[in-house]
């Protein structure tokens, strides 16, 4: 009888969650199903008709209090090309007591078939599978049937989220236009959250009224807030190159517990914290603080420091030992449940690496302390309400005299004071145990540097023969050296650059400081170009940029409202020196260009010089700033167009008379 009266009462909770403002599900115009284009943006492939969320908080099974989210979209699909929003995911998590429920999942496809009647398709639930992502997410999937040009998608489902932490967050904007979207929320009294709007578009509307005695617990009854927060016309966010996680700058809506009363008890708790809290709570956690403040290396530090001269020269002997001694499983994390533990199995997820690290080092006598961050690819950190969760990395910050090196053990290619692209986002929380926690930015000094040299001759079978040399430095060193690690052997990876290279046959190779991270990897090939089918022409064209010529434009968009963000500067450097058959001139050369972007943000440069038989012509490619502001992206857009322009100029050449 219990159990029947608490999955009644769950029945009743989701019933009453289904009668808020939501539009009827399976109605259509035929205006709607016979529209060619969307009239707000004539690009999109697909548009939203129609988008509706709800959450509320209320009791659920064994008498614990939920979130309901519900979710209902109606979706038109003009051609084939969004075919791919017809594949539905719906993650959820599943871990421990977090054990969230995916139910009542709707869909149907709307479409006119080949004889002009119109045919509603429905999913069969057979067809709905779930899948494991992770120790911590699940996913529902399912494809929805008949999806054809000119079709309408429309889907629903429910989700049950166990407790009251995480509230679900809205985003008004995706990657395809929406006429209309709208969510409300139910909070009751007992529950103090502060809603937060991202990115640049307004909402339509906002309104917020008061719902009598809606929450009831064991006796307890209370009013809930009911908000409301819709956005019509509602632009598609276009994802370009060079962007951090494009949640950053889509339209949304969030919401931050900050106080929450025990309905059962009457017992307050404040969840939104100081820096002050956060702090200490991370200082006295086992999950962290505890572990860097093991001196747990002191045994195994006496044979790996031996040597040392200084204490830069111990910090990269420590910190080479453990890029050697844990294996990274691919887990992100902030924590370790204990760090001696991946020390003995050899394994171990970020937490467990980069707090080793920070124990190890500072048990060496070199000042470290833990940085929290959060990956490109997780978003940017609200430093407004300081909430622990946003945060899903951890590095170490070694300061050694007056210089600051920022640290991650979980790539054995990573040179010490490099961090890799996933890590520089915005700004770190540096966690010290002999002052306030502070933010530092972590672009951390590093730069992309390539040098690219040809020494070639003009053969009179009409094939180039001669060297091709690379220096690849900096964080492109580290992204050659994975690219080498990729395959068994480096003849593998020569093999395979040579099948990718047409028109050029590697016919030695040699590779320099292919181990010594902190040195410029040099690669070395003696190649031959098949160019010309036989020097028979008494005047040829040639374009001096054999290898990777840039042909397209990264930055398509008329504007773009947010950054345009490269990690970190960069610079390369292509130069080629040619030395034609006896008997052949230059004609004519490229135009010399010299193009900077304003506020110092780079520049591009190209030089020719040639005398007799023999001519060079070198081009640099330098972007100083790992970031410009949007302001800023006609400039770099106009910069590749000219880039672009350059490279296609050809060098003439003639016999001479």
């Amino acid at each position: 009888m219990y159990k029947f009266l608490l999955n009644l009462l769950v029945i009743i909770c989701i019933a009453t969650f289904a009668q808020a403002q939501d539009f009827p599900f399976g109605k259509f115009t035929v205006e709607e199903l016979q529209q060619k284009n969307y009239k707000n943006d004539t690009s999109a492939h697909a548009y939203v008709l129609n988008e509706f969320g709800s959450t509320r908080i209320d009791m659920g099974n064994n008498d614990r209090i939920n979130m309901f989210f519900k979710y209902h979209v109606k979706i038109k699909i003009l051609d084939s090309k969004a075919f791919d929003k017809g594949t539905i995911t719906i993650p959820f998590r599943s871990y421990d007591e977090i054990i969230e429920d995916v139910m009542d999942i709707k869909a149907t496809t709307t479409y006119t078939d080949d004889a002009g009647g119109i045919r509603t398709a429905e999913l069969d639930a057979s067809k709905i599978y779930t899948t494991s992502l992770n120790k911590y997410w699940k996913e529902i999937k399912f494809a929805m049937p008949n999806l054809r040009n000119g079709c309408i998608i429309e889907y629903s489902y429910t989700k049950i989220i166990p407790g009251f932490y995480s509230f679900p967050s809205w985003d008004f904007q995706s990657d395809i236009p929406k006429i209309y979207s709208e969510y409300q929320v139910h909070i009751p009294a007992f529950w103090t959250y502060t809603a937060m709007m991202r990115g640049g578009l307004k909402l339509t509307k906002n309104t917020s009224e008061v719902e009598r005695e809606c929450f009831s617990a064991r006796g307890a009854k209370c009013d809930c807030s009911f908000m409301s927060y819709g956005m019509g016309d509602i632009p598609a966010m276009i994802e370009e190159d060079y962007m951090t996680a494009p949640k950053n700058f889509l339209s949304a809506v969030y919401f931050n517990l900050q106080e929450w009363v025990n309905p059962m008890t009457g017992a307050k708790q404040r969840v939104t914290k100081e820096w002050a809290d956060i702090d200490y709570n991370l200082k006295h956690d086992d999950y962290f603080g505890s572990q860097i403040k093991k001196n747990l290396m002191k045994p195994y530090l006496l044979p790996v420091v031996a040597g040392a001269k200084d204490d830069l020269s111990k910090a990269i002997a420590v910190y080479q030992y453990i890029q050697k001694t844990i294996k990274w499983n691919g887990i992100v994390s902030t924590g370790s449940d204990n760090v001696r533990k991946a020390l003995d199995t050899h394994s171990g997820h970020v937490g467990d690496i980069n707090l080793a690290l920070v124990a190890a080092l500072n048990s060496a006598g070199i000042k470290t302390d833990a940085v929290l961050l959060s990956t490109r690819d997780n978003g940017t950190v609200n430093r407004l309400y300081p909430v622990e969760r946003e945060f899903n990395y951890v590095i170490a910050k070694a300061t050694i005299g007056t210089e600051e090196y920022l640290l991650d053990a979980s790539d054995p290619l990573l040179p010490f004071g490099t961090l890799p692209m996933r890590c520089l986002n915005d700004q770190g929380r540096v966690i010290c145990f002999d002052k306030p926690s502070y933010w530092m930015d972590l672009n951390n000094k590093q730069r992309k540097i390539t040098t690219s040299a040809l020494d070639l001759t003009l053969q009179t079978n009409g094939k180039l023969k001669g060297t091709i040399t690379t220096y690849s430095s900096g964080y492109d060193g580290y992204l050659k050296r994975q690219a080498i690690k990729k395959f068994n052997s480096t003849d593998e990876y020569v093999e395979n650059l040579d099948e990718r290279l047409t028109h050029v046959k590697i016919l030695k190779s040699e590779f320099g400081n292919l181990h010594s991270l902190d040195q410029p990897l040099s690669e070395k090939y003696d190649v031959e170009i098949d160019l010309y089918n036989g020097l028979n022409h008494d005047r040829m064209a040639f374009n001096p940029i054999i290898l990777d010529r840039m042909v397209d434009n990264p930055f398509k968009l008329q504007d773009r409202a947010y950054p345009v963000d490269r990690g970190m500067p960069s610079s390369s450097r292509y130069i080629i020196t040619m030395h034609l058959p006896a008997g052949y001139g230059i004609e004519s050369a490229p135009q010399q260009a010299n193009i900077a972007l304003p506020n110092k943000g780079g520049r591009f440069m190209t030089d020719f010089s040639g005398e007799g038989s023999n001519f060079s012509y070198s081009n640099v490619m330098q972007f100083d700033k790992a970031i410009y502001a949007p302001e800023e992206y006609p400039y770099l857009k106009e910069l590749y167009n000219k880039i672009i322009a350059s490279e296609k100029a050809e060098i003439v050449f003639k016999k001479k008379s």
